[in-house]
């Protein structure tokens, strides 16, 4: 089979979005907010009803155990970031990417993102999908070098 970058993209997307959705579909609004552990990463509503995920701009240690709200309020804002880089739009600030809600307005956000993923992968090119992909703070990570063992 010689199936084209985009087309192994597009498939290995709709195998995870497929897994994931399928969990979606069955979380309750008190799973979203559930707390595993007394030291954990969650989102909050505001009094102006907006909601903010907790964050450190170090990696604390221990690092919390995030809930599924702050875990979907992650994913929604990665996706967020690349889409809008993507499609050539300056990458919105972390905290300039709004979650709707909990449970259902949550879910319904995640699937907006997949809605518009197929058509932003589509217009890639081959030279889109070999240039390095910018990341928040303006770094890019280098790429190891292979290690060699002679023996």
């Amino acid at each position: 089979m010689n199936a084209s970058r985009r087309d192994l993209l597009r498939w290995q997307f709709e195998l995870t979005w497929a897994l994931l959705d399928y969990h979606l579909e069955r979380l309750t609004l008190e799973d979203f907010l559930w707390e595993p552990a007394s030291h954990c990463w969650t989102v909050r509503q505001n009094a102006d009803g907006t909601w903010t995920a907790d964050w450190a701009d170090g990696e604390p240690a221990p690092v919390p155990v995030p809930t599924i709200g702050w875990l979907s309020r992650h994913i929604g804002w990665w996706w967020s970031v690349t889409l809008d880089h993507l499609q050539g739009r300056t990458p919105r600030e972390r905290t300039d990417v709004v979650r709707p809600g909990e449970g259902e307005a949550a879910v319904d956000w995640l699937r907006g993102l997949r809605e518009e993923w197929p058509t932003v992968l589509e217009r890639l090119t081959d030279a889109d999908l070999d240039a390095p992909a910018p990341f928040p703070g303006g770094t890019i990570p280098s790429t190891p070098s292979p290690t060699r063992s002679d023996g």
